[in-house]
């Protein structure tokens, strides 16, 4: 400060300097210092974005907030119902392209042309690709994507939406996403001790468990097949070879007459795979910021991205009660949230703070209940998890605010 007031410029300017420019720049650095990027340029440009938009959150009144939430919520909800026509209508005219292609086709042969030799000799496939080949080769190329879709039933669909939810693996999808997954979709009716996928096989599919019991077996040096696995209602098997593009790790052969579905590799790489991996580097940019979580180091907070889902609340709903037993953890992603005991506030949460730790860390019943102040979105981490994949003790030294 005593460098400040030597230099020769007018007072406003020194004021203008100590009470706002120091500060926001002092915080800035300390940021940069934290991260330490390679690059610091990029990095300070998107800090001060972020501030500024901070800022301009904080200047919103209560009813601007909950106006702009509900015209969000709208927007994306529009934008979801155009995703799905625009995927119905490509896929239609798609069908319809190929067919009159067909139809031309047939109309230019002549009638009394033998088959070519060898048509009826079995295609054989190709050995697939290593995985290099297929991350720098044809396979990665851009292109346009539409996912085939199967006619079925609405009680297809309703069967199959409830399966998929059950499955770690569609679970998180958004709306648009599992429609276009459900519209792919194949049923596949097998009977019992019918041979599923062979170990060693290249694998074009994978298979979600609608009804019955399947094993999974590992051939054994001695030519004997090992029981690894019993999938049931709700499992996924066969995603390793889509996953890692590698063969078949094992033989899956049906116990009793089963229903399963089938999905093949580019609409799981395209949809599924996709969504999985932004919604970890969306969660994963996110938690960085919580203060809570930033020791954790990339590998930490990515097993812990995958482990959040989010929760919507509206405006005065209850997230947790006082006095009830507590089983998870929450931080709050959009909006905003008040915390009462007996009757009391003693607390608000904004946009990366925390609560409901407490409770895990002692297993004792929650301090305090806490309500949602406009429409919120948080993320949740059960109390295995939570226990699993966060420094418990770290959390203790800072749980004091309702004592």
């Amino acid at each position: 400060m005593a460098e400040l007031e030597d230099l020769n410029i007018p007072a406003e300017k020194k004021k203008y300097i100590s009470q706002l420019l120091n500060p926001m720049l002092e915080e800035m650095v300390a940021a940069c210092i934290h991260k330490m990027p390679k690059d610091p340029v990029p990095f300070m440009l998107e800090w001060l974005e972020e501030k500024k938009v901070s800022t301009d959150d904080k200047m919103l009144t209560p009813e601007e907030k909950e106006l702009l939430a509900r015209e969000n919520m709208s927007l994306e909800a529009n934008l979801t119902k155009v995703k799905s026509q625009m995927q119905e209508a490509a896929k239609l005219a798609h069908d319809h392209h190929h067919h009159h292609d067909e139809e031309e086709e047939s109309e230019e042969d002549d009638d009394d042309m033998e088959p070519p030799p060898d048509f009826d000799r079995p295609v054989q496939s190709k050995a697939r690709q290593s995985v290099s080949a297929e991350a720098y080769g044809e396979w990665n190329k851009a292109k346009t994507f539409v996912a085939p879709v199967i006619p079925k039933s609405d009680d297809q669909k309703d069967r199959l939406k409830s399966c998929l939810c059950r499955s770690f693996l569609f679970s998180n999808l958004d709306d648009n996403d599992l429609n276009i997954v459900i519209g792919a979709m194949k049923e596949k009716q097998v009977e019992p001790k019918s041979r599923v996928i062979n170990q060693g096989d290249n694998g074009d599919f994978l298979f979600v468990v609608e009804k019955g019991q399947l094993e999974c077996m590992i051939a054994q040096p001695d030519g004997s097949e090992k029981n690894v696995k019993t999938c049931t209602t709700g499992d996924v098997f066969g995603e390793l070879a889509l996953l890692y593009n590698c063969p078949r790790a094992a033989s899956v052969e049906s116990s009793d007459k089963c229903v399963l579905w089938q999905l093949d590799r580019d609409t799981f790489n395209y949809i599924v795979k996709d969504a999985a991996q932004k919604k970890r580097a969306r969660y994963d940019a996110f938690l960085s910021k919580v203060p809570l979580l930033q020791s954790m180091d990339n590998y930490e907070r990515s097993q812990l991205a995958d482990a959040l889902k989010p929760e919507v609340f509206s405006d005065g709903q209850t997230v947790v009660s006082q006095g009830e037993l507590g089983t998870k953890f929450f931080i709050i992603e959009e909006g905003e949230a008040l915390a009462s005991k007996n009757g009391m506030q003693v607390m608000s949460y904004g946009v990366g703070d925390y609560f409901g730790e407490l409770a895990l860390i002692k297993n004792q019943p929650r301090a305090a209940s806490v309500k949602c102040k406009g429409n919120s979105r948080l993320l949740s981490i059960d109390s295995a998890s939570f226990k699993r994949l966060l420094n418990v003790k770290d959390l203790l030294q800072r749980a004091t605010r309702y004592s």
